[in-house]
């Protein structure tokens, strides 16, 4: 589908086409693909009634065929992300289910330079104050989520999953797909998330929100290693061997600040003695950084004037 020429009211041969409208045709879905899981693909999108980009999220719902309890969950916890209203969380403005296709499908906001892996690939000197401001943000949306009624469960916390506004530095959490939603035991039991930023609870299938702090430490550690946590074991089993033995990754003997090795440390604790969100808020690693800090302009390290659009 083009765009209408205002001067002839005809379809104009030159723009993108959609691929695909949802059902109120306000948005429209671009062949691009943003990105891809296992369990979703994300695709260039447009809401024509704002005039603004956006994701169209999408879940091919068969893999879950003949599991109705799976899929009424997935449900669940859309609904339950539309409520949430932070500036650190990726906002998601509508869902549906296509039943010809079988898909779930769900737009969200999208940020202007992409997730804060790539980003920081890209951006190779970054100040250890623009590493900072980026985790706090980062630690406002876990404090945000881990507070909620119920208390919601990211699960799947890594890099890739964090996106930037690189002309703002606003960072942003994102794919809250894999989230769960705990009662007052705030006690999880599904086994689920990246190998690589799995706390050894997890492995267990009994934890609570801290693995998001587990997952965040690990988060810290890619940020300024530049190198994905166990990036020395060549597979899963291996990466796990490690993390049930409470083998730190190699990754951390790089770390040559004692502040910055000092804090990952205690996002790494056990279960027990891991610090909640509020906790690390309050660290002195953050002295000297104020509120505004947050909303200021990256100009000193990593502005690229928008330029990176998904």
């Amino acid at each position: 589908m083009g765009v209408k020429n205002p001067e002839s009211g005809q379809l104009d041969p030159d723009s993108e086409p959609f691929v695909e409208l949802d059902p109120t045709r306000r948005y429209g879905r671009y062949k691009e693909l943003l990105g891809a899981g296992t369990v979703k693909k994300v695709y260039r999108a447009f809401d024509q009634e704002e005039g603004i980009e956006v994701a169209w999220n999408q879940v091919k719902l068969r893999q879950f065929s003949g599991d109705k309890t799976m899929i009424d969950r997935l449900f669940l916890e859309i609904r339950l992300l539309k409520q949430l209203k932070n500036k650190n969380i990726i906002v998601l403005y509508n869902y549906w289910e296509d039943k010809v296709n079988n898909t779930l499908n769900f737009i969200t906001e999208v940020c202007s330079s992409g997730n804060l892996r790539e980003y920081r690939k890209k951006h190779r000197h970054v100040s250890l104050k623009a590493l900072k401001k980026w985790s706090k943000q980062i630690l406002k949306g876990l404090e945000y989520l881990h507070n909620c009624e119920p208390c919601v469960i990211h699960r799947d916390l890594n890099c890739s999953n964090v996106f930037v506004n690189g002309n703002t530095g606003e960072v942003k959490i994102g794919d809250l797909g894999l989230a769960a939603t705990v009662g007052k035991s705030h006690i999880a039991h599904t086994l689920i998330g990246t190998p690589e930023f799995m706390a050894p609870e997890m492995y267990e299938e009994d934890y609570t929100e801290t693995v998001d702090i587990y997952a965040f430490g690990m988060c810290l550690l890619e940020l300024v290693t530049m190198e994905i946590p166990y990036s020395e074991c060549d597979n899963i089993a291996r990466i796990y061997k490690k993390v049930m033995e409470g083998v730190r990754p190699e990754g951390l003997q790089k770390v040559q600040d004692p502040e910055v090795r000092a804090f990952i440390d205690r996002c790494l604790a056990k279960p027990r003695a891991r610090p909640s969100a509020t906790d690390l808020l309050a660290d002195p690693f953050f002295d000297g950084l104020t509120d505004d800090d947050d909303d200021d302009d990256d100009n000193d390290n990593d502005n690229d004037n928008d330029n990176d659009r998904d």
